[in-house]
């Protein structure tokens, strides 16, 4: 008897897909956040404009302030006035170029651009060490010839700002502070910068750099039993600086006049005495562009560079120097602000460690030209002539204007 074969039953073809019918109002719902999302992403990528307009307008006074230092000189020696404007507003340019580019990055981008920025400024930093180094003003500080000249020391600046929010930014979980380790490799790698600053000798660079890390490692919460030993190893580094005469004799000398000027009005104090001089004569209102006795005669060293506060102080008067004040004021209050609403620690020790930058430098650059402290030398930051440091400033801006977007971006 032949047993049939067993009858296998027919697949059954699958059914075709039916999109879900969601009702009209979820839809609508769903279709409005997805919208209010890509409204909040689309903003995050648009510039704070009060810190741009803050900057872009101390670049402006900066432009017109080196001109009106330079411009007049340049013309009595029958040379063209505008070199210098030329100069500043290329500066500028560059500037602006970087600035827009650390603006449109994201942290990770910044992340990723961090090592090979700080790699770079400390071998920029070594170059100027040997032959292809220029000495400019007692420092051996420049790499460069003619008109193109570079200094590595401010364009290491936003570079260790980056490298320190990273190595103290990222605590392990539960955590609230940085460890040991992660603050003895902070200072390990600050100390590289500062102390190739130190060979030059740079006082006023190695100042900034100092105040930079001292402030991002208060930032970043760490134990004051550090803080209280940094700032012992500081002050004692200071006095075995004095006393195994590291610094330069112009450097001390001026560190001696410091407390009265006047004492030696035609040595190292000249600078000093000059710049209370020309500060002073502009009154309350000024003497007028380009009408400056002090500034036109030429009679205050590096007055577009380290003094161009002067510049303000004597032709637009106290309201122009208020006006320049404020400015910078401006940034430095949009960029705790930023450190305040960033939305990671990296953020927001890379806002902080910018702010502290700024407002040091400010405050030095200030104070030595009113006679508060002993000139070092330090440009004013956005405003003092020079394309390494401008470049500098408006790339940090734009690391701010990074950091602002990073809350919105990550919805």
């Amino acid at each position: 008897m032949t047993v049939p074969a067993p009858v296998r039953p027919r697949p059954t073809p699958p059914a075709p897909y039916r999109w879900p019918v969601r009702p009209a109002s979820s839809a609508v719902r769903s279709a409005s956040r997805s919208a209010a999302r890509l409204a909040r992403r689309v903003a995050g990528g648009v510039p704070d404009w009060g810190l741009a307009g803050a900057a872009g307008a101390l670049c402006l006074v900066g432009v017109v302030l080196v001109w009106a230092s330079t411009g007049p000189r340049l013309a009595a020696e029958g040379e063209d006035p505008r070199t210098y404007l030329r100069r500043q507003l290329l500066n500028v340019a560059v500037g602006a170029v970087v600035m827009v580019a650390f603006a449109l990055a994201d942290h990770g981008a910044l992340r990723a651009w961090t090592p090979p920025l700080y790699a770079l400024g400390c071998l920029g930093l070594l170059a100027v060490l040997t032959p292809l180094g220029r000495t400019v003003n007692g420092a051996q500080s420049w790499l460069g010839a003619g008109a193109l000249q570079v200094q590595p020391s401010e364009l290491v600046k936003p570079a260790l700002v980056l490298i320190l929010a990273m190595l103290l930014g990222e605590q392990p979980d539960g955590e609230h502070r940085p460890r040991g380790a992660q603050v003895l490799l902070a200072l390990a790698v600050a100390a590289v910068p500062l102390g190739l600053v130190m060979l030059q000798p740079d006082l006023g660079t190695f100042t900034i750099i100092a105040a930079i890390t001292f402030g991002m490692l208060v930032a970043a919460g760490v134990r004051w039993r550090w803080i209280g030993l940094l700032a012992s190893a500081g002050a004692a580094a200071a006095v075995l600086a004095w006393v195994l005469g590291l610094l330069r004799p112009h450097q001390v000398h001026r560190l001696l006049t410091f407390a009265d000027p006047l004492a030696d009005p035609q040595g190292a104090g000249y600078n000093a005495a000059q710049a209370l001089i020309t500060v002073g004569s502009g009154g309350l209102s000024g003497r007028g562009l380009l009408r400056g006795d002090q500034t036109g005669g030429g009679f205050v060293p590096e007055q577009h560079t380290d003094f161009v506060f002067t510049v303000a102080g004597e032709e637009l008067g106290f309201a122009g120097s208020a006006l320049v004040l404020l400015l910078l004021w401006a940034v430095l209050a949009r960029g705790l602000r930023v450190a305040a609403r960033a939305a990671s620690p990296y953020g927001t020790l890379a806002a902080a460690g910018i702010v502290c930058w700024f407002g040091v430098q400010t405050f030095v650059n200030v104070g030595m030209v009113v006679g508060l402290l002993p000139i070092v030398g330090v440009p004013l930051p956005l405003v003092s002539y020079g394309g390494s440091s401008v470049v500098a400033c408006l790339a940090a801006v734009g690391v701010l204007m990074s950091v602002r977007g990073q809350d919105v971006r990550r919805l």
